[in-house]
């Protein structure tokens, strides 16, 4: 981890092998912050959504999202660190608030990619606020042309099509991005589309209605503007100024940083 990316962890001692070993691996990682959120007035928490850049030269397809949780025992001189790898932002936001963080306290900002229209807003705050809904089973990120990530789940409330597919499609030239959902019966049937894109992503049945128009439930405001609590480049010693690499590996941030 380089000098710019600070978890405020110098006078503290790892509880475990489990925080001692990720805190060694975001030593010597390459991350760039997209949010985060700190608990007051005593900082015992933090939590973050951060964008794994050494992920781009590894594996192809492999999840480029980590969120991270930091709990600090002030009294004992000790931290817990826990991470997630995730392909999208708000699966990663889901992770950190099943520990406690406000979902609205890790919203991202900046100069990065807008949802396209209120549909992704909707399925992004699905997926924030579902809990424990939602089992993942598979992810891909690709960064080619389309850029396009997703991520295969079980929704345990899913009914006849408990298999999700969450597909984010990015616009690179429009500066935006959609999130859409299907849903399928198996995991066969989605893996089958996923090969072979054969049709549009089915629509979940609940998204229709008796006479089949299809429903879109009104969308609450997310907190997506700047502000002074809650900005992802502000105040936190997190790694803000630099770049990825150049060159024919460079990526962007899930096609998000412009």
């Amino acid at each position: 981890m380089n000098d710019d990316f600070d978890f405020d962890l110098d006078e503290l001692a790892p509880s475990d092998a489990a925080s001692e070993e990720a805190a060694e691996r975001f030593w010597s990682g390459d991350l760039t912050a997209l949010s985060h959120h700190h608990t007051s007035p005593n900082g015992s928490h933090s939590f973050v959504v951060a964008h794994d850049r050494s992920v781009t030269w590894g594996i192809p397809g492999a999840p480029q999202v980590v969120a991270i949780a930091v709990a600090r025992d002030l009294s004992q001189f000790t931290f817990t660190l826990e991470t997630s790898q995730h392909a999208t932002v708000p699966f990663a936001q889901n992770w950190l608030a099943e520990r406690g963080c406000p979902p609205d306290r890790i919203a991202l900002v900046g100069n990065y990619a807008k949802p396209a229209d209120d549909l992704t807003l909707q399925v992004e705050q699905q997926i924030r606020g579902s809990g424990t809904r939602y089992e993942v089973l598979d992810t891909h990120t690709s960064d080619s042309d389309p850029c396009e990530t997703w991520t295969l789940a079980h929704d345990s409330s899913g009914g006849q099509a408990p298999i999700r597919v969450f597909q984010e499609e990015v616009g690179l030239d429009a500066g935006t991005y959609t999130m859409r959902e299907g849903a399928f019966a198996d995991e066969d049937a989605a893996r089958s589309w996923l090969d072979d894109r054969s049709g549009p992503l089915p629509e979940p049945p609940e998204y229709s209605d008796r006479n089949g128009t299809v429903v879109r439930a009104r969308v609450a405001r997310i907190a997506l503007a700047r502000s002074a609590g809650t900005s992802a480049m502000s105040g936190a010693g997190f790694d803000t100024s630099r770049t990825p690499p150049t060159g024919p590996a460079q990526r962007p941030v899930q096609g998000r940083l412009l």
